[in-house]
């Protein structure tokens, strides 16, 4: 029998008879990819820094099945990024001519961060769950843990996907989707429209078809669609990068997760009975015959409306969401398997895949990151939105660049003319790579003086959806560092570190901050 029990966002940690007192230059909270990069980084610079992580993991989505990078155009990643990604080179011994690798196992990425921190002897305390903190006119100085360990730093990164530590400091933020009037936008709030994740069939969205009395299947909101631009409080669905393979003698049977119920599912059996399957496994996208499987279609492993709670939820609430997570995205390809429902021959593919043995082991080789695509955003002096992404507005002060497509996934499932529609994707490519401002990752200095974002960025949702892949985060975790201990040198805030002094150093370790070919 599988045993679950580790599979989980959190347990609550028990205050010890002696908790830690951890003094240092620079306090990481969260070990993302974001976070190992400044951790790094910070080191090479002559920093005492510390990882506090939140979970019993390294690498944040990036080693837990997002294996397929979101890379958009190469010639933007510079610094610890493009290392990443030369290290997993050297690790699978390509030949490729500048000795990358894009597409790797989710063991790899855990190695390459785990073998960093170690090598450059920086500390990671795992099960770090932020309880309190202490700031003194507009400066963090400590903080606590539920657990009662006490971290103090001259500086503080805040690399969570949520941006925990930032909210608590003080600092403004934005959650969900702004109006496009907001930030004189096009392509955020409400997003009606055509695209390849909305359903190719009419499927009746009630339990019974044909009656709306009969009440809603599950999966599908009861909510007022709104309007084309208008503002919510809807963020982008969540899900997990699960890795399968159809290697036999490495392939593990998909299991029945714990609390699934097949009639959860009965809004895909009436999609596949109106003659439309498009979740389809892709052929093995990473080495050794495994996938990094996302979403794809109307009905897949995004749980689209079930996340909503989450980016402003207590450690609780989220634990009942990461389950209700792994509940329906194991449980939607159990159901694909073995219901007698599905037909015969879509049973038969799917049985072809499973979880990959070599995976996770300690997990039930299933991964131990939901994939939080979008939390708290920063509200800062300058919010990143769709006119950067356009190139429409130019920042000076870049400390990186993105590239990829203005990328939201749908945010609603809901009732239209008495039909299922799925609401919220937006697909848009960018004219090329654009500029990420510093002030962008730094809050207003009224607010906090000493505190930099690199995850959890002033933007709006429809950049930050372009802005939100792990190597940008990478690129931003390095900077950040950069930052902070050059403000620490010259005893400044992190607000008033110079801006051509960061420059130099940024170009020295290889980050790329502007393409002047942008076509």
């Amino acid at each position: 029998m599988t045993d679950f029990s580790r599979l989980s966002y959190y347990v609550p940690a028990e205050p010890t008879g002696s908790p830690l007192v951890v003094e240092t230059d620079l306090c990481i909270y969260g070990g993302t990819a974001a976070g190992v990069a400044a951790a790094v980084q910070a080191s090479r610079m002559g920093l005492r820094v510390v990882i506090a992580e939140f979970g019993r993991h390294l690498g944040g989505i990036a080693a837990s099945g997002l294996g397929s990078t979101d890379h958009g155009n190469k010639g933007a990643i510079g610094g610890i990024a493009k290392e990443f990604f030369r290290e997993l080179g050297t690790y699978y011994g390509t030949s490729e001519a500048d000795g990358a690798v894009w597409y790797f196992e989710p063991h790899a990425a855990q190695r390459i961060y785990r073998e960093w921190l170690e090598k450059a002897e920086i500390p990671v305390y795992y099960e770090q769950h932020l309880a309190a903190v202490e700031k003194r006119s507009g400066k963090l100085s400590q903080i606590t843990m539920e657990n009662g360990n006490v971290f103090r730093a001259a500086m503080f990164i805040d690399a969570s996907y949520e941006g925990d530590l930032m909210a608590r400091a003080g600092v403004s933020y934005h959650v969900g989707r702004e109006s496009n009037a907001t930030h004189g936008e096009t392509r955020n709030g409400i997003q009606f429209g055509s695209h390849h994740h909305m359903f190719n069939a009419a499927v009746d969205p009630y339990v019974v078809e044909g009656k709306p009395d009969s009440g809603l299947l599950p999966g599908i909101m009861d909510v007022a669609p709104g309007t084309q631009g208008q503002g919510d409080r809807s963020i982008q669905a969540y899900n997990f990068r699960i890795c399968l393979t159809n290697v036999p003698e490495n392939r593990v049977p998909i299991p029945e997760p714990p609390g699934y119920d097949p009639r959860s599912f009965a809004l895909l059996a009436r999609y596949i009975r109106a003659g439309v399957w498009d979740f389809r496994s892709k052929k093995p996208n990473l080495p050794n015959g495994k996938t990094d499987t996302n979403n794809f279609g109307a009905v897949s492993t995004d749980h689209i409306g079930a996340n909503h709670e989450w980016p402003e939820g207590d450690y609780k609430t989220r634990e009942r969401i990461f389950q209700s997570h792994v509940t329906y995205n194991m449980g939607l390809l159990y159901f694909l398997a073995n219901d007698e429902s599905v037909p015969l021959a879509l049973r038969e593919e799917r049985r072809q895949w499973g979880l990959a043995a070599d995976e996770f082991t300690g997990t039930a080789n299933w991964p131990h990151q939901l994939y939080v695509r979008e939390g708290r955003r920063m509200v800062s002096e300058v919010v990143m939105n769709e006119k950067h992404c356009r190139h429409l507005r130019i920042e000076e002060d870049s400390i990186g660049m993105a590239s990829y497509t203005m990328d939201s996934h749908n945010c609603r499932r809901l009732v239209l003319e008495g039909l299922c529609v799925n609401e919220g994707n937006v697909e848009i490519p960018v004219p090329g790579p654009y500029r990420i401002s510093y002030r962008s990752i730094v809050p207003k200095g009224e607010q906090c003086v000493n505190l930099l974002v690199p995850v959890c960025l002033s933007s709006s949702h429809i950049a930050y959806g372009s802005i939100r892949m792990e190597p940008v985060f990478m690129i931003l975790g390095q900077s950040a560092a950069t930052a902070a201990a050059i403000a620490l040198e010259g005893g400044t805030a992190v607000q008033d570190v110079p801006y051509e002094k960061l420059r130099q150093r940024l170009i020295q370790d290889g980050q790329v901050l502007e393409i002047s070919n942008r076509s």
